[in-house]
């Protein structure tokens, strides 16, 4: 069978890399793919919002499987267009993913089936949004309802930081239209999780729990990104949270969508807040997470096409999920001015030294071959995952594995998955 992966990122590489596993896969193309997805893909040339051109590729290299990576073409409709012409892809409807593409939606969801968020008002005009700051106070959370490539979270501990929040969204539009509605919300306490699932609409498998570090620095501070590095488990996330978030949170929001006529197939990601008063969602994504992905995979033990074929003909209750016991840690390298403005075309130096390191994998996110040389291009530039017996050790593999990659403006978190060696001790 062939297979077709849309993205370009760390997401799509750790993707591609478990379907090459697979035995009933004959080829890999990835549109448009990276540096490290050429190494065992065909890149193609498209991108991934160009719906038409990724449709008739797909027909005309009678493609038996295409899977999305990123949010914009589900939310654009990409698996109606394909399933409108008898083609087998993996991910939800565009209805579907309006958990995903509208924070307002997402919320408004939550709030009529009664699945426990955060307290939040919508609005679609500047000064009604300040007067509300005003009345509540901070700390608090500003949302753009669209999406801002995980950058359209702003926490807001100042009336000021909270009014200036909503000029940049509502006014200076850095998120473009994704900011014509905002949501301001009261700011959760506690340790985020994210918790993925596979779905056919009915039947639920949950995967193993990861944390993501949004922040760009150390110590949870600066700006949000797309996410700096994660690790697989989550201590924090025992078997009991496990289960009421199962059945407080996932199993009611497939039953919504039932009620609403949506039928969810796919991947549901659930972004957590454990707090004091149990677990509460942050955000839906609609997606594979990233650089979640990059740790939950390589511990997945199962072909992942079976999976995904289950999922479409909607008899997941066939599968079950084998997991390797091992933890995972990610850690992300950054082109330096990263979430902000960065400069391309970095050569990456000492690659094949971190690949060859016992249980380390280099998945590549923003790079580009250029004339036989791996350059940088874009953001997020490379993940590096390592996997240990514990926390500790893998935490120590993939350092040691950062430090053998250069390139000019490298940036990267060093406490990743710190937390859960907190946690670990607090423990002993």
């Amino acid at each position: 069978m062939k297979v077709l992966i849309i993205g370009s990122g760390g997401r799509e590489h750790a993707i591609a890399l478990k379907i090459k596993a697979s035995p009933l896969v004959t080829k890999i193309y990835c549109a448009p793919g990276n540096g490290g997805i050429a190494e065992i893909a065909e890149c193609i040339d498209i991108k991934v919002d160009d719906i038409e051109q990724l449709l008739y590729f797909a027909i005309t290299e009678k493609i038996g499987l295409t899977i999305v990576g990123p949010e914009i073409p589900l939310v654009q409709g990409i698996v109606d267009v394909f399933n409108l012409r008898g083609l087998r892809i993996f991910g939800p409807s565009k209805l579907a993913a309006q958990l995903e593409g509208s924070k307002v939606f997402a919320k408004e969801f939550l709030e009529k089936f009664n699945i426990p968020t955060a307290k939040f008002q919508v609005f679609t005009e500047k000064n009604s949004a300040i007067a509300y700051v005003h009345q509540i106070g901070v700390p608090l959370v500003i949302k753009a309802d669209g999406l801002a490539a995980g950058k359209g979270v702003i926490i807001a501990n100042t009336i000021d930081e909270a009014i200036d929040a909503i000029e940049q969204i509502m006014v200076q539009k850095i998120f473009k239209e994704a900011g014509d509605k905002i949501i301001i919300e009261e700011m959760l306490k506690g340790e985020e999780v994210s918790f993925l699932a596979f779905t056919d609409g009915r039947a639920i498998i949950p995967m193993v729990s990861s944390q993501d570090h949004k922040r760009i620095f150390d110590n949870d501070q600066g700006p949000n990104t797309g996410g700096m590095g994660a690790y697989s488990p989550a201590p924090v996330f025992t078997k009991d949270l496990e289960n009421k978030v199962i059945n407080e949170i996932l199993l009611p929001t497939i039953r919504g969508l039932i009620t609403l006529g949506i039928n969810y197939k796919g991947v549901i990601y659930v972004g957590l807040m454990i707090t004091q008063d149990g677990p509460k969602v942050l955000e839906f994504n609609a997606r594979f997470g990233d650089p979640e992905t990059q740790v939950i995979l390589p511990r997945l033990k199962t072909d992942i096409i079976d999976v995904m074929n289950a999922v479409i003909d909607e008899k997941l209750f066939r599968i079950r999920l084998n997991w390797d016991e091992r933890v995972t840690v990610c850690v992300v390298l950054a082109a330096g001015g990263y979430p902000g403005k960065y400069e391309n075309g970095k050569e990456i130096e000492g690659l094949d030294e971190a690949r060859q390191m016992e249980d380390i994998t280099v998945f590549h996110a923003g790079t580009s071959d250029i004339e036989g040389k791996i350059v940088t291009m874009g953001g997020r530039v490379l993940n590096i995952v390592g996997m240990g017996s514990s926390i500790k050790e893998a935490v120590v593999k993939t350092y040691m594995a950062v430090n053998k990659i250069k390139f000019d403006g490298i940036q990267y978190r060093h406490d990743i998955a710190s937390k859960a060696m907190n946690h670990l001790n607090k423990g002993v």
